[in-house]
């Protein structure tokens, strides 16, 4: 019996992040949400809002490792 790799689901991107963030405040804001996954979709938010912070602090390395490595060409 020959077992089917399993596949790693896709990253989840910096705008498909605060899209999903944008639409749970959405469904906060005009009580859509059962109250029964309440809690699932604050904790799905926090989630996503880690990790836009992450995402930012990387790029924030970045553009510094960039900047500096600029400056030292001079």
């Amino acid at each position: 019996m020959t077992s089917e790799p399993t596949l790693e689901p896709r990253e989840t991107t910096y705008r498909e992040a605060l899209v999903e963030i944008e639409q749970i405040l959405a469904d906060l804001e005009r009580d859509a949400v059962d109250v029964d996954q309440l809690a699932e979709k604050v904790e799905r938010a926090a989630d996503l809002i880690e990790l836009c912070r992450s995402r930012i602090a990387d790029a924030r390395v970045r553009v510094e490792e960039i900047v500096a490595d600029l400056e030292t060409d001079d």
